[in-house]
């Protein structure tokens, strides 16, 4: 039987949560009170709204749903007391994760704990795992199980857990559409500020010439990659071709209505398709006719090709600077309304193609390790 997926993404779900919960992660101080405390406070609390509480149940939903569905299909499935037992867990474990969240809290200036949010939080994760074993019962997870196996190969939980992140990663604003992973220019600014006043700041290289924007050719290039390189991590896990065409136009697909979605949220609704300059469409045009073109490749050829377009995508990427727009842009994101949001998309952004890059070199590793065994 193959592993399942809901695993991998619970624990990603956690490492998110850990960061928007914590966000900014600056200011840590003792007010000389335990950091449980909060549970005592009175209900309900002087100050709450409405999207408080939906986005403190809907944020938990996933993670309940999740841990409830990678505990039941790794007891078995279809027992009723496996269900119940696997509901129990989930609900449990996001709830501690949820109240070690809020005592943390305690000791940052910028944010608040509450008991009314760990209820919350609590009933997310019990609505999560309850929808969770209903599904598992009604035999929907059974049937997305045939189908998985229909389609990708045994060992593909990591590429379809990559592949289900990549449009969460597409929300928070690229400078490049589609262009994940442009962090070279502020990991040179942040390494600087920590070595501020240290000897250790002569070490970093100067550069003699500013980095340059991307010229429009260059830009047709990181878009027709960035198009790529989900296409191509799809088809190192897909077994018919006839399904990679299916697959290739649906996921660029997501990739498009994702990026609009960033666009609508930074800019508004007027402004969502206004990165669909000539470049990006010429870009994304080429991107799926060449994954079009290569629905035939071997999947240990694609996945090597997915290693050659991630490092040269990457490259041309950190070669250029951020512009103008863009940088007004994250400072809406990381100031003002989408802060915590910021926190689950940001680091997406940021990781998902250095993510893909390590995945890919571990499969082929693996591939090349079987061969020779097998030889």
């Amino acid at each position: 039987m193959h592993k399942t997926l809901a695993w991998p993404l619970s624990l990603a779900y956690v490492a998110l949560i850990i960061y928007a919960s914590l966000y900014p992660f600056s200011g840590w101080r003792d007010q000389g009170i335990a950091p449980w405390q909060f549970l005592a406070s009175p209900l309900p609390p002087k100050y709450w709204t409405g999207f408080d509480v939906a986005a403190n149940v809907l944020g938990y939903v996933p993670l309940g749903f999740l841990l409830a569905l990678s505990f039941v299909r790794r007891s078995g499935g279809h027992r009723a007391p496996g269900n119940r037992a696997a509901i129990v867990v989930a609900t449990v474990a996001a709830s501690v994760l949820s109240l070690c969240m809020e005592a943390l809290q305690s000791y940052l200036p910028s944010r608040v704990p509450s008991n009314l949010d760990f209820l919350l939080n609590a009933a997310g994760a019990l609505a999560g795992a309850g929808l969770a074993g209903a599904l598992e019962v009604a035999g929907t997870v059974d049937r997305w199980s045939r189908f998985r196996l229909r389609w990708f190969v045994d060992d593909a939980r990591g590429a379809l857990a990559l592949l289900a992140l990549w449009p969460f990663a597409l929300l928070f604003p690229a400078a490049v559409p589609l262009g994940l992973g442009q962090v070279f220019e502020r990991l040179e600014s942040a390494l600087a500020e920590w070595l501020m006043d240290t000897p250790f700041l002569e070490w970093l290289p100067v550069r003699d010439v500013e980095l340059q924007p991307l010229v429009p050719g260059t830009e047709l290039l990181c878009v027709m990659l960035g198009a790529v390189v989900p296409c191509l991590l799809g088809y190192s896990v897909i077994r018919p071709l006839g399904r990679r065409a299916a697959f290739a136009p649906a996921i660029l697909a997501i990739g498009i209505g994702a990026t609009a979605l960033s666009a609508a949220l930074s800019w508004g609704p007027t402004h969502a398709w206004a990165w669909l300059s000539l470049p990006v469409q010429l870009g994304l045009t080429a991107g799926l006719v060449l994954a079009l073109a290569m629905l035939a490749l071997p999947r240990r050829g694609c996945a090597a090709l997915v290693l050659l377009a991630l490092v040269v995508h990457l490259s041309l990427l950190n070669q250029a600077p951020a512009s103008a727009y863009f940088t007004q842009t994250l400072q809406t994101w990381e100031q003002g309304r989408f802060i915590r949001f910021n926190g689950l998309a940001q680091w997406l952004g940021w990781l998902w193609p250095y993510a893909a890059l390590v995945y890919v070199l571990l499969r082929v590793s693996r591939s090349d390790h079987k061969t020779r065994i097998g030889e």
